[in-house]
Parts: structure tokens; sequence; C-alpha cells
């Protein structure tokens, strides 16, 4: 038996229309899984639905904005309504986009990082965990970073919301284990994606980036996706509460 196998079982995965969740999308659709995929841009997310499809894959797209309090109600409802269930839960969707140091940070945009990475999340969550409790296999794979394992200096507010992050997979792992509800983070390091693209236009900026990392390399988008794959599917079956961390050494050094 294919324990990687997800025919029959449903996906709702934000933030997909491009670099890691666009990933995670195409890999689970590529082993059975009807996929919901939820991002801002509507022709982008639809483009990834229509490729998907193309390829033999089913998936729906829906243009969401994952911080209005109105989009984890609507995403889940109208997933099952469309596919019939909701078997795993990816909370991909997240960011940051300024770097500021904590004595001149405004807190308004302390609370929009926030809102992105924390709130929305947990808004999912709760939508979905009736329909996760229902199903026979169900999975939630928060999306960290390791700035929520290390210092992140200039990037205080990121970090503590993704280290926020990783102490909610725990406790939530926790509360719904015995519903037969697997909660597991998965942590990517530096992955070469469109948002990592600042840090690979100078050379010695990249160069300093990658001297951190013992592979010596960026990660690939796929790579990630695989082991998301491992945590939606039976190969994990026996592991909740946890941080599957996929950064080439990069947390492993002194």
């Amino acid at each position: 038996m294919d324990r990687q196998d997800l025919t029959g079982r449903v996906a709702l995965i934000t933030g997909a229309s491009r670099g890691i969740g666009r990933a995670i999308a195409e890999e689970l659709a590529s082993h059975g899984c009807s996929v919901a995929l939820a991002a801002r841009t509507p022709d982008a997310i639809q483009q990834v639905a229509d490729s998907i499809n193309a390829n033999g894959g089913r998936a729906i797209a829906f243009a969401a904005d994952v911080t209005d309090e109105s989009t984890a109600e609507r995403l889940v409802s109208e997933t099952v309504a469309a596919l019939g269930r909701l078997d795993i839960l990816v909370n991909n969707a997240g960011g940051n986009s300024f770097s500021v140091p904590v004595a001149s940070m405004r807190l308004s945009g302390w609370g929009k990082t926030m809102a992105l990475n924390v709130d929305a999340t947990v808004r999912l969550i709760q939508q979905g965990l009736p329909h996760l409790a229902a199903s026979d296999h169900g999975a939630i794979i928060n999306v960290g970073s390791v700035a929520g394992l290390r210092g992140a200096p200039m990037m205080s507010h990121y970090g503590a919301a993704k280290a926020a992050l990783a102490s909610l997979t725990r406790s939530l792992a926790v509360e719904v284990a015995h519903q037969g509800v697997r909660v597991n983070a998965l942590v990517p390091g530096w992955i070469e994606t469109d948002l990592t693209d600042f840090l690979r236009g100078d050379e010695n900026t990249e160069a300093s980036v990658l001297s951190r990392v013992p592979m010596a390399r960026w990660g690939k988008s796929e790579e990630i996706a695989q082991a998301a794959l491992f945590l939606a599917s039976d190969a994990s079956s026996f592991m909740t509460g946890q941080e599957l961390i996929v950064d080439g050494g990069l947390t492993a050094m002194p």
C-alpha cells in the first residue's frame, strides 16, 4: 500500500498561487488529492487550478484575502460544498513586508503581521476542525519559518508570528489528538522563490545568506512540497505536534 496515496481526500491550501504554496498544491494533486486553492489574485490562482486540472488533477480556485474575518468560513464551506469533504488544511498564506528595529516599529505593522500569519490561521483552523475531525485522515499543516526558531533581527514581528505558529501547532495537536486530527508545522529555510529574489540580486548578499547554510545552496519549493506530502499523508500517521524543519542544515549551525 502506498502510504502517500491521497486518492479520495480533499485539501484546502492558502497562499497557493506561487512559490511554496503552489508547489504543495501540485504535489498533493499529483498523489490523487482534490485541492481547493486560495490566494488574493484571481487570475494567478485560477491559472494554478487550470494547470493542475490540465495535468489530470482536480482543483478549484478561490480569490480570497485570509486577513478578512469572513474569509475562513467562506473558504471552508465552499470547499466542502464543491468537493464534498475536507481532510487536509495547509495554512501557507503568510509573509513579511517590512524590516525595522523593534525600537522604531509601528504597532500597526506588528498587528498586520500577526493578522496575516497568526490570526488568519486560527480562524481557518476553527472553521475547518469539524470537517477534519469527521475525516479518518484529518491533518493540519502550518507553514512556519526558521525565523520563528532563531533570532530575527530587523524582523522581530515576523519571527514572533512564526514562533506563535509553532506554539499553536503544539498546543492544538494535544487538544485534537483524541479527534483523530494530526497537527504539524512545516518549517522552511532559505527557499528559492520570488519572495527571496531580492537576496539573490546582489552577489555579496547571496554569499552571506548561503554562508550560514551547510548545504551551501537555496532550497527548492518542490523540496518543501515533498515534506508537506509526508505530513499530509499516512506516511506520518503517528506524528503530531512536531516541527519538520527543511533548511539545508541552517538551524543546526552554532
